[in-house]
């Protein structure tokens, strides 16, 4: 069959980065004026998560020796929920490709799924914490702060969500996600970071937002007492920020890569559309496409391909490095058990791509609106088919670099990635 022809295109975002992330992270923390609560030989745990963030080795470096100018004694702790197969290995093997390691950040790395229960919440709900933070004498939390993949709220994917699901380890995550079924989202959230700020001695918190080409745009220390009001703010900074498709509708959308470094579904809901049901846009979505194409998983998902779901298609090669036990973990975690599910698997790209053009409509292939993306945090440059030359006209943000080609396949019909 005849395939669409493809136009490279570079997509313009707001580019605000941080440009010296050690000076911002020690400037930022000097401000929260921790040396009047932190004394001398006193222990902090520092989280670190399993997102793939921009920076993240800086970013933990430079909190651990703004610790250790306190006289004060950092160590890190896997604040992850269940990801890394729930185990520790697993866990501290996710934060050796991020390059955090106790070599490299000069302190201990302290790894455990043991929780201790340091409280309930007005629900009933038992607060899990991770078991080295709770001995801590206090508690730094760092995370990312932008949209969830499946929740809508006030705040969604943050500061909160690290000390719940992050430091509650996979029997936090297990409770927290089933309390979802009887609580509202920000019940939960309120409820839960409530009692560990109460509980947990928080000292602190490194907010930060990145930009739409995966950069580091702002560093923010918060006051626990301010988490939730911050939080807030900066959520819309992160949406307004986030990283977007070219155009909001296609017939086939083609990915690169899924994997948890990218997002917590694999490929961001926020991005594809897919957020409120997995295989069709909902009149909540911006984005609607009609059917998605995995072609491969990051090395650093190590075999987790949650989201594989929400696609209808992907090749062999990308269904056999699937690791199902880790994944199948991940997904009954939380509560979203069709985000493991293998979808049509074809031997190659090309065989893909046909059978899922003939399942768009009466619309003919070669005029089939088509997206290729190296994944759904990467979208500066993408390949879009030459039906949408019509919708440049007026796009300041687009630019083409590349006039109409074939897709590029090699011999054994497998088609090249958007950057190789």
């Amino acid at each position: 069959m005849s395939f669409p022809r493809m136009i490279r295109v570079r997509q313009k975002f707001d580019a605000t980065r941080v440009m010296d992330i050690p000076a911002e992270v020690h400037s930022q923390l000097v401000s929260l004026k921790m040396v009047s609560k932190i004394r001398s030989g006193q222990t902090v745990a520092i989280t670190a998560g399993s997102r793939g963030i921009a920076h993240i080795d800086q970013i933990i470096r430079a909190a651990v020796d703004h610790v250790k100018s306190l006289g004060a004694i950092p160590f890190i702790v896997p604040a992850m929920g269940s990801h890394g197969g729930g185990t520790a290995a697993g866990q501290t093997q996710i934060l050796e490709h991020y390059g955090i390691t106790p070599e490299k950040m000069g302190c201990e790395l302290r790894a455990s799924m043991e929780t201790v229960i340091v409280d309930r919440t007005p629900q009933g709900i038992p607060v899990h914490f991770d078991k080295h933070a709770a001995q801590a004498d206090h508690v730094l939390i760092v995370g990312r702060i932008k949209p969830h993949t499946g929740f809508v709220g006030d705040v969604e994917s943050g500061l909160h969500k690290m000390m719940l699901i992050g430091l509650g380890k996979h029997e936090g995550a297990k409770i927290y996600h089933r309390a979802i079924a009887d609580y509202s989202f920000m019940e939960i959230i309120m409820a839960v970071g409530a009692s560990v700020i109460q509980k947990c001695r928080v000292v602190g918190g490194i907010g930060i937002v990145e930009n739409a080409y995966d950069e580091t745009a702002l560093i923010e220390a918060v006051p626990p007492e301010q988490f939730l009001a911050r939080e807030t703010e900066l959520l819309k900074l992160a949406i307004r920020w986030l990283p977007r498709l070219p155009f909001n509708y296609c017939d086939l959308l083609i990915v690169d890569r899924i994997g948890k470094n990218i997002s917590g579904t694999g490929l961001d809901t926020n991005v594809v559309g897919r957020k409120y049901n997995d295989h069709a846009a909902t009149e909540r979505d911006n984005v609607r496409c009609k059917r998605i194409f995995v072609r491969g998983l990051t090395e650093e998902t190590h075999g987790n391909a949650t989201g594989i779901g929400l696609s209808e298609f992907t090749n062999q090669r990308t269904a056999d490095a699937i690791d199902r036990k880790i994944t199948a973990i991940n997904c009954i975690t939380g509560l979203h058990p069709t985000a493991a599910m293998i979808p049509i698997a074809f031997d190659t790209d090309r065989e893909v791509i046909s059978n899922a053009l003939h399942t768009c409509g009466l619309v003919e292939p070669p005029q089939s609106k088509v997206i290729q993306i190296p994944d759904t945090l990467h979208l500066a440059e993408v390949l879009v088919s030459e039906a949408y030359l019509p919708e440049f006209a007026g796009r300041a943000d687009l630019e083409k670099l590349s006039e109409p080609t074939d897709m590029a396949f090699d011999a054994r019909g497998d088609l090249r990635s958007v950057v190789e």
